[in-house]
């Protein structure tokens, strides 16, 4: 399905992602190229559900005769039954919300980081064989004044 700013045609200063539910059903059919009963079909098995009024009547959105015109190409030229477009719009909403928990997730991290004052750290064999933990451009310390002792004799002397 194609979101975000796609003009509708016939639908002077309305973009595709607009809510606002203003069009009867006979108006959304006529925007979407389709017939009145295939709108209602459509809201039966919920392919596209519009908002209803106080007296039960449909509204559809601009959003709404957008979804209507996908539902139409996935059926007409790309052959998709309508159980696969449900499953396709369903599909794409898990998509789009797992996107929105992971950004959520992001920012939470990233909050909890600079909370502790945390940058991202990298680890480092300390010179006893330790492990170090360092921030990005630290070195690890070097131990002054080694407590080893190296004595050298060369062969044959003794």
């Amino acid at each position: 399905m194609t979101k975000g700013c796609r003009h509708v045609a016939g639908i002077s200063g309305m973009r595709g992602d607009d809510r606002t539910p203003v069009y009867v059903t006979s108006v959304a059919a006529e925007l979407a190229g389709l017939h009145a009963q295939t709108l209602r079909q459509y809201d039966r098995i919920g392919l596209v559900t519009p908002s209803r009024t106080r007296g039960g009547g449909r509204r559809y959105s601009a959003a709404d005769v957008t979804r209507l015109r996908e539902v139409q190409r996935l059926s007409q030229d790309e052959g998709v039954s309508l159980a696969a477009i449900q499953r396709i719009f369903d599909l794409e909403h898990q998509v789009e919300a797992l996107r929105e928990r992971v950004a959520e997730l992001d920012d939470e991290l990233d909050a909890a980081r600079e909370q502790l004052g945390q940058g991202r750290r990298f680890f480092a064999v300390g010179s006893q064989g330790d492990i170090v933990a360092l921030r990005h451009g630290q070195r690890p310390r070097q131990q002054t004044g080694g407590q080893a002792l190296v004595v050298w004799q060369p062969y044959g002397r003794a």
